[in-house]
């Protein structure tokens, strides 16, 4: 292999991975002249087109993607022998890139990061929020965090959350005019502001109890797609609504809100950190899941 092509096809999957080439090129610390030259003269040594570029983007061709596909172990390799040298002086080191949904990153992550930059200082962390489930290899991460309930039996999983409830909540202004509900099924007679994933999808609210399980599909004004929205509609009395306990905590404990079917919402496992097993650790993920896991 002419070892100048290496160098070039680490800076084409920047490019694809930053979707620019002034993005990949404050990446990789170069100009971006450089960047684009380094991808032509690639594309002109392999005679094909890799990437696709207009005015506002840049992606992969067909030809590209299949190269950057198989592409991707190697480099991963390379990544990890470089840092596995690095950490040979005690120091975890380089970019860590996690996919995390939104209630993690702010109720389990958000609490402890600046801890984590102080003990680990020659980690880069990028977390890239969404609710969506990811592929972690094919969206070129390096782990992904979620609930243990939607992770794949092929995936590494390691707690590294206390458990989680969930909180049927509301503002007491609302119950002067509304009974409490001492059933789930007693919300069908309620206000309740929904919540809608990224996917489209309304959640149906999820209940447990003595070993009876429910789905209530309940109806009200308003449909939200961000916790925190949720929890200041509920605030100023548009009706009740279900969040995780974390959200709301502070607001029952003074008086704020009002919780209800505290006894239909059982504690369950938090969120896991997950990766391939067919992967070998990087250093700067093995420093991630040892600072976050939940000992015992």
């Amino acid at each position: 292999m002419n070892r100048a092509h290496l160098s070039q096809l680490a800076v084409l999957a920047t490019v694809a991975q930053c979707g620019s080439f002034r993005g990949a090129a404050r990446e990789l610390a170069i100009a971006p002249s450089a960047v684009s030259h380094a991808v032509s003269s690639l594309e002109a040594r392999l005679g094909v087109r890799l990437l696709s570029r207009s005015t506002r983007s840049v992606a992969p061709t067909e030809e590209g993607a299949q190269l950057l596909e198989r592409l991707r172990p190697a480099l991963s390799e390379i990544d990890l022998a470089l840092e596995t040298a690095i950490e040979a002086r005690d120091r975890p080191a380089g970019n860590l890139r996690l996919t995390v949904p939104r209630t993690a990153a702010q109720l389990t992550l958000a609490p402890r990061l600046g801890a984590f930059a102080q003990a680990f200082p020659d980690i880069v962390l990028e977390i890239v929020v969404e609710d969506r489930f990811t592929d972690v290899v094919e969206g070129g991460f390096d782990a992904g965090v979620r609930l243990g309930e939607s992770l794949q039996p092929d995936m590494v999983a390691v707690r590294i959350g206390a458990s989680i409830r969930g909180a049927v909540v509301a503002a007491p202004s609302y119950f002067e005019t509304m009974p409490r509900p001492l059933h789930p099924r007693d919300l069908a007679a309620h206000r309740c502001v929904r919540f809608r994933f990224s996917s489209g999808v309304l959640y149906r609210w999820e209940f447990e109890k003595d070993g009876e399980e429910l789905e209530i599909s309940v109806e009200g004004p308003l449909i939200v797609g961000e916790d925190r929205l949720i929890v200041e509609a509920a605030l100023n009395g548009a009706g009740l609504t279900f969040v995780f306990e974390g959200y709301v905590s502070e607001a029952i404990a003074d008086g704020r809100l009002v919780r209800v079917l505290e006894d239909w919402c059982p504690p369950f496992d938090g969120f896991f950190v997950y990766y391939p097993s067919r992967r070998q650790m990087r250093p700067a993920l093995r420093a991630f899941v040892d600072f976050f896991k939940i000992s015992g």
